[in-house]
């Protein structure tokens, strides 16, 4: 990870993103971080959009502080609680088409 200043970053917006490559480039004012440029080359944009939203985040923290916590709930617990008795995915399957008769 690379960092800068706001007053080093004069060039032109496109030139730091030509050269971006692998890396992050964090941009400061003072020393607080203000800014980033991250290639999105690897990146999920839908978990990037939703890292970024503050009532998710405080769902993800607040799952993390429950599994510290030990307060797991196991898979077959899980669907007992939503009636299944068998894996989700299997549900998601279109069924077979039917025959006609002849």
């Amino acid at each position: 990870m690379k960092k800068m200043t706001l007053a080093q970053a004069s060039r032109p917006l496109a030139q730091y993103a030509s050269e971006l490559k692998d890396e992050i480039v964090v941009v400061t004012k003072g020393r607080r971080a203000v800014a980033a440029l991250v290639p999105l080359k690897n990146v999920d944009r839908e978990s990037l959009a939703l890292s970024t939203h503050p009532e998710f985040m405080k769902l993800v923290k607040s799952a993390r502080a429950e599994f510290r916590a030990g307060r797991t709930v196991s898979l077959e617990e899980m669907r007992a609680r939503l009636g299944q008795g068998r894996s989700p995915n299997r549900r998601l399957q279109p069924p077979a088409p039917r025959r006609r008769g002849g």
